[in-house]
């Protein structure tokens, strides 16, 4: 979740009222927040000492979803309504003196749709910025880049100083050679694709490059004069640059997810239109698009949805009036009125800024934290479960437990490690198109998430290089693939590996450990050449380059014909012999003597063997009818 860091005296000011850190903790934990630290002491401190320090701030952590929270003007109006010192605004646009055909017009040219298809905009007039609201307004920002942006890859947000600019606008995409303009915070113009190369050194701004570098055209806003605005999701441009004197703002969102577009836009807006001459008011833009269409941005309508007083009370065990629901509700910044045709039913309006309210669920957890949940009743459940386990979770305990008392010794390796670790110290090659990367990995360690539990297994055994031999390791987990089919598009797979290490190669014991489990696992061994085995297991002889050529295999599984179940194998074998039903045998694992070349990496001086498999294809086959 992320951290905001507010300045602490701004922040009382703000809730008029000055709290003790154990208060303001209790605060935040009421409302559904934490208090992650307090740097008054340090600050204290650090001024005793003679040292440069600045003012304390309070560390206060977010719950993911409420992008209304990300800054001190979101977090003091949420407080400040919940303790009843001011009531929520009424957001609204407010249209220029000369109506609609003074708006500012923003022209959508076809060719950003293979770029960054997704444009809004809105003005705040009036602003008047002290050093610690205008460093509020850039720090939210980068939160939203951050969060809900993904990293500008979603969405990207650009601020204009409007007196330096002439409407209309333009939102074009352009070849990068024919885009021209003095970036940010430099003196000579270049062009966009002389900024790419620039800016590969800029600590702060090479990771977004890779958005747009390769794109044949870029997205570019100009205004009537021609002045570049903004090369969203890269820079903007010196010219329109905003500063502490700036008082009317131009703000350009661009996004590859329009609903998230939305949702910047509006929270951008609304958070600093408090600072607006007219406060809580913003100025809205006339979007042009390509096929003639027009649309007025930003959109903050309120949406108005029903929420049951019976509903809320069976939730949460109470027994509330509409009347008393309706206060709690109002507690959380949200509009509700009792509704006049139903008793139970209450009409709530919900403002632009909670687009984390999406059900009637949401409304009835906003009125538990109005109540409180330390003060919600403690019922016994009316009703008693008994859980059970998943059937992969089954498999892999028979498998630790048969492991296990053959005297080996379960370990517990991290999910995560180096791409070198999962592919080039095994002599195996990355297609690209199997391992999920952390896009942003803090150390090389752990670079993506494994696709074998043998890395994991080789340096357990490397860091317990001193303990007696032979050495027995197995573990039981997950390893994760790509897939494009997924809704995640990334698959979990559970698999199990063991590994011996000891003066000679075992790979007997290897080959031993997977019998007995597949034994345990019901899972019967056949002849490979046989085509009449309704199911079961075989080996044959493999290529994997993790093995010593010629003493590695692959693990071959013949699930169960569809519709029959693996009782089958207790019929006479005369029966059997009838079913002939073909099907295609899966490879599911690999076993074998670990290549020399594998142990010098992971510094290993003795020879090891290992097996390693998936076990999800069991999961029907131990199915019974």
């Amino acid at each position: 979740m992320p951290t905001v860091a507010v300045d602490k005296a701004d922040l009382f000011e703000k809730l008029g009222h000055q709290f003790t850190s154990e208060e303001f903790d209790r605060l935040c934990f009421e409302y559904g927040l934490e208090l992650d630290e307090d740097t008054t002491e340090e600050v204290e401190a650090a001024i005793k000492a003679g040292l440069p320090a600045e003012r304390p701030q309070l560390k206060i952590e977010i719950p993911a979803n409420r992008y209304d929270l990300l800054c001190i003007e979101g977090i003091s109006r949420a407080l400040g309504v919940f303790l009843g010192k001011q009531t929520a605004p009424r957001y609204r646009l407010l249209m220029p003196p000369g109506g609609e055909k003074d708006l500012i017009h923003v022209k959508v040219h076809p060719d950003v749709v293979k770029v960054r298809p997704y444009f809004a905009c809105a003005v705040l007039r009036n602003l008047h910025f002290t050093p610690r609201s205008y460093a509020s307004f850039i720090d939210l920002q980068d939160k939203l880049h951050q969060n809900i942006g993904r990293r500008r890859w979603f969405v990207a947000i650009g601020t204009h100083d409007l007196d330096t600019v002439e409407q209309p606008f333009r939102f074009e995409a352009r070849d990068p050679d024919y885009i021209k303009f003095v970036p940010l915070n430099r003196t000579q113009p270049n062009t966009a694709r002389e900024l790419m190369t620039i800016y590969e050194n800029d600590k702060h701004l090479n990771k977004y490059l890779p958005i747009i570098r390769d794109s044949p055209v870029y997205p570019i806003i100009y205004d009537n004069q021609d002045r570049v605005l903004s090369m969203p999701p890269i820079i903007n441009s010196e010219h329109s640059k905003i500063s502490l004197n700036t008082r009317n703002v131009f703000i350009d969102v661009t996004a590859t997810d329009e609903t998230k577009l939305h949702i910047v836009v509006n929270e951008v807006a609304i958070m600093f239109s408090e600072y607006c001459q007219d406060a809580f008011t913003v100025e809205p833009c006339k979007l042009i698009f390509p096929d003639g269409s027009t649309r007025i941005s930003p959109d903050l309508s309120y949406r108005t949805t029903v929420a049951h007083t019976s509903y809320i009370n069976s939730c949460t065990g109470l027994s509330l009036t509409t009347a008393e629901t309706v206060k709690l509700l109002q507690k959380m910044s949200l509009e509700a009125t009792p509704s006049k045709d139903h008793d139970d039913e209450i009409l709530v309006d919900i403002p632009p800024t909670r687009p984390d309210i999406l059900h009637e669920v949401d409304i009835m957890e906003d009125a538990a934290v109005a109540y409180g949940f330390n003060n919600l009743p403690h019922v016994f459940p009316a009703t008693s479960t008994v859980a059970q386990p998943l059937e992969i979770g089954k498999l892999s305990d028979v498998i630790r437990t048969e492991w296990a008392l053959a005297g080996w010794v379960e370990a517990l390796s991290f999910i995560l490690c180096s791409h070198d670790e999962n592919y080039a110290f095994l002599n195996r090659v990355d297609n690209g198109k199997e391992v999920v990367k952390i896009g942003n990995p803090k150390t090389l360690e752990f670079q993506i998430v494994r696709t074998s539990l043998l890395p994991g297994l080789l340096k357990t055994v490397r860091e317990n290089r001193s303990h007696p031999l032979p050495i027995r390791l197995f573990e039981c987990s997950d390893v994760v693939f790509k897939d494009p089919t997924s809704e995640r598009q990334s698959r979990n797979e559970r698999h199990a590996a063991a590994l011996w290490c000891n003066k000679t190669a075992g790979f007997e014991v290897v080959h031993g450990i997977l019998d007995r489990a597949m034994r345990m696992l019901e899972v019967p061994r056949i002849n490979s050449k046989d085509g009449r085995a309704d199911t079961g297991y075989y080996i044959k002889e493999g290529d994997d380059p993790a093995y010593f050529a010629g003493r590695a295999a692959v693990i071959y599984y013949r699930p169960p014909s569809e519709g029959t179940s693996s009782k089958i194998l207790e019929l006479k074998e005369e029966i059997k012999e009838t079913l002939h039903i073909s099907r295609r045998d899966m490879a599911i694992g690999t076993l074998g003597i670990l290549h020399p070349s594998v142990l010098q990496k992971f510094e290993i001086t003795y020879p090891c063997s290992a097996v390693e498999f998936n076990i999800e294809p069991f999961k029907k086959s131990r199915s019974r009818p």
